[in-house]
């Protein structure tokens, strides 16, 4: 159903408040007066900037002495013939000092509205009414577009642009169905934005330009801040060891092909990866989206929190609204026991990492696009219960310190990194001294060794990396408590990575 239509059944409903929070004014405004045209009904709209206006005609003029908010909520309230009333920015005006008579206002123009059957539409860029207004109102979430929308956009963006000056049009179907996908989870403005970048210079549209897409989508999903798209030029054979990992990889690749679907299966869901620190669970979620040549986006959770009431649980849902709009794609929260870590205990938030965890788990047994979900934890004590239940993930793996085998192919990898030949090297004697060390801490004792060498202008030798394994201890020693709990825990309760 479309933004329209939903819209539509609200304001026929007699709802008499609804709340749109987004950063796309337009986009709002030109769905409000569709959906008003539609139910031939009237419309007003009002701003600080400009009063009371005739919202259906363009360029109408203001109704005097209402660009005050309480005013402004008078005339709606005294409104003839029951128009659909729309304010915009309110929510800055209903706090703070001086703020009690426009809430008051508006607290009467809701009640009235409300007996005649209307509607009061507020359109604010961030989600902080009141709480006495905010149980009145009626959320309304604004779509992001659909491929066919996009497809439409990208022809009436390049009409405009052609109309002022001439652009050439060279691109293939296959290019078309690229650029359409990478701006998939994008708003209409922005989508709006990067084609226009695209024809900017050469005044070209062509296959080229699905480079320059990508590569503005990411500064646009950077901006924001919820997610970061994530480079992932790394091969599952970059990672010593996890065989029982690479095998579930290996084996459930195509499953979010058609042909799996009519087969009957239907797409993994997503792993939690638990273990050591260094161990690799981080790199594991780039060398997923590589194996199945998918593009990955980290949550970094912290981003999600603001000051402001309501607002990060916005902020959760808009960032998986976003993921599952560029679906088929991998989503990887790094150390998830730290963004929900409160949500198993007492917390002294109010209960929003709770709330934002149960929306979490929610959306995580709900969604139904291609999101894989790849949630990586240090500190098996802090992470809520309801996390570990069954079927909220298709798997839950282990990955402790690795093997002597793991540990030849995670020193073969570093040294060939470094342009340096394992066959140089004693790898036997390598192997027995990094016994007990993470991936992470046999790569740090490489490069610590390599500074050595390049500080003496000498040759990177067996003996120097062997000093390095020996002058600094690994984790399991130093916590080694720690860690041999760690151990205990997983030992009935994962599946071993390697």
């Amino acid at each position: 159903m479309s933004d329209v239509e939903r819209l539509k059944q609200l304001i026929a409903a007699g709802y008499p408040c609804i709340s749109i929070v987004t950063h796309e004014e337009d986009q709002a405004l030109e769905t409000v007066r569709a959906a008003v045209m539609e139910l031939q009904r009237g419309l007003l709209i009002w701003s600080i900037g400009y009063g009371v206006r005739e919202g259906l005609l363009a360029d109408s003029p203001a109704e005097p002495e209402t660009d005050k908010p309480e005013t402004g909520l008078c005339h709606f309230a005294m409104a003839k013939n029951n128009p659909v009333r729309v304010a915009l920015d309110l929510n800055q005006h209903l706090t703070g000092a001086g703020s009690e008579l426009t809430l008051r206002v508006l607290r009467d123009t809701i009640h009235r509205i409300e007996k005649n059957d209307g509607t009061l539409i507020l359109i604010n860029p961030n989600d902080d009414l009141p709480p006495v207004i905010k149980s009145h109102c009626t959320p309304f979430e604004l779509a992001l577009p659909t491929e066919d929308q996009l497809e439409q956009l990208i022809k009436d963006t390049l009409r405009e642009c052609h109309r002022k000056t001439p652009i050439e049009i060279g691109i293939t179907r296959r290019g078309m169905n690229a650029i359409i996908k990478n701006l998939r989870g994008l708003t209409r403005r922005q989508a709006r934005r990067l084609v226009c970048d695209c024809v900017a210079d050469d005044r070209r549209f062509d296959d080229e330009d699905v480079n320059r897409v990508l590569a503005g989508k990411r500064k646009v999903l950077q901006s924001d801040g919820l997610l970061e798209y994530v480079e992932t030029p790394l091969d599952l054979d970059e990672i010593g060891g996890m065989k029982n990992l690479k095998r579930w990889l290996k084996h459930r690749k195509n499953a979010f092909k058609d042909e799996a679907s009519n087969f009957g299966l239907k797409p993994p869901r997503g792993v939690l990866m638990l273990g050591v620190q260094g161990a690799g669970k981080s790199l594991c979620a780039k060398a997923i989206a590589t194996a199945w040549q998918q593009p990955l986006l980290r949550m970094d959770p912290g981003s999600l929190f603001n000051k402001y009431i309501g607002e990060s649980e916005q902020n959760l849902r808009k960032a998986l609204n976003q993921t599952e709009m560029m679906s088929p794609v991998i989503l990887w929260i790094d150390e998830i026991e730290k963004a929900f870590a409160s949500a198993s205990g007492q917390s002294n938030d109010g209960g929003l990492s709770r709330r934002m965890f149960g929306s979490l788990l929610t959306w995580m047994q709900e969604h139904e696009h291609p999101v894989f979900l790849v949630a990586t934890a240090n500190d098996i004590e802090s992470l809520p219960p309801e996390l570990l239940r069954k079927g909220r993930f298709d798997e839950i793996f282990f990955v402790g310190l690795p093997k002597q085998a793991a540990r030849k192919a995670i020193i073969k990898i570093h040294l060939k990194k470094r342009n340096r030949n394992p066959e140089d090297f004693d790898m036997d004697k390598l192997i027995e001294l990094s016994d007990g060390y993470s991936g992470a801490e046999i790569e740090q004792a490489v490069v610590s060794s390599l500074h050595d060498a390049y500080e003496n202008n000498g040759k990177l030798t067996t003996e120097m990396i062997a000093t390095a394994l020996k002058n600094s201890p690994p984790l399991s020693v130093t916590m080694a408590e720690k860690i041999n709990d760690l151990y205990a825990w997983a030992e009935d309760r994962t599946v071993p990575a390697d």
